[in-house]
């Protein structure tokens, strides 16, 4: 950190990512997220909950995904993005979603969605996403699926503190689960999913009962103000950029928030 403060380093490139809050409404606790708990052994965040996401992988802009949907000049307005790269952002989203939740939003036409993603042949084919032996081009492609681009909103925009050794420019979208389909407990790089209330992870993490990192406590403070899906998605959002300040406080690392959500969220040790 002090290199970084005195000109003697520079900070890591930060890589182009996507991140879903997949959300139900409860009929009994109302609307919920998705989240995992990171296995403990991870390099970045262990331990912490998170939503599904991950990095751009470098085929997620190929040009002959099916696309229903916004398109990708739409996308890149909303995110402060050029068109390449607001359909590879699109397309990680929507892949990353299905690798670490089995919820593909997708579906055989553009007004329709896959109602189930269980079984043997789904798992083969997101094992074959995961060890990039397959790209979501031609996944969705030999299954005659068009990607729902529609099925995703805007949220917030958040990127890595420049004193951290990885570094994300994460980009992260809002989406109902689909109609028929069911998360699944897949994801490797987890070792525990729940649906939660978002007010009640908030209060949890505040008590110190959950792990979380700044981005993701404060998308969840914003998702309690909401009350179903529904109220998400309709949502008229302009996408804020935010990014935390490392900083040395009393020989400790922090992360400190910037000025327009320091007032209403605690600063978090780095690490």
């Amino acid at each position: 950190m002090e290199a970084l403060r005195d000109g003697r380093a520079e900070p890591p490139v930060a890589r182009d990512a996507a991140t879903v809050v997949l959300l139900r409404d409860h009929p009994v606790e109302g609307l919920q997220a998705y989240m995992l708990r990171r296995v403990a052994s991870m390099a970045f965040a262990p331990g912490a909950y998170v939503f599904p996401g991950g990095s751009v992988d470098p085929r997620d802009g190929d040009a002959e995904i099916g696309w229903a949907g916004p398109a990708p000049e739409v996308w890149g307005r909303a995110f402060a993005a050029d068109d390449k790269v607001a359909r590879e952002l699109v397309c990680a989203a929507v892949r990353e979603t299905f690798e670490e939740s089995l919820v593909l939003l997708a579906g055989p036409t553009a007004d329709s969605v896959v109602d189930d993603t269980r079984g043997p042949e789904w798992e083969a084919d997101r094992k074959a996403l995961l060890d990039r032996s397959q790209s979501l081009a031609e996944f969705l492609g030999r299954r005659g699926l068009v990607l729902r681009a529609d099925l995703l909103r805007p949220w917030t925009h958040w990127i890595t503190p420049l004193a951290e050794t990885r570094r994300y420019d994460t980009r992260f979208f809002v989406a109902a689960i689909p109609a028929g389909q069911q998360t699944g407990d897949v994801s490797t790089e987890a070792d525990r999913v729940a649906w939660l209330r978002p007010a009640d992870a908030v209060e949890r993490a505040r008590r110190g009962e959950l792990a979380m990192l700044p981005p993701t406590l404060v998308t969840l403070g914003e998702l309690a103000g909401y009350d179903s899906v529904a109220a998400v998605l309709a949502a008229e959002r302009e996408v804020q950029v935010h990014q935390p300040e490392g900083r040395i406080i009393d020989g400790e690392p922090w992360l400190v928030l910037p000025d327009h959500l320091a007032e209403n969220y605690p600063n978090y040790p780095n690490g």
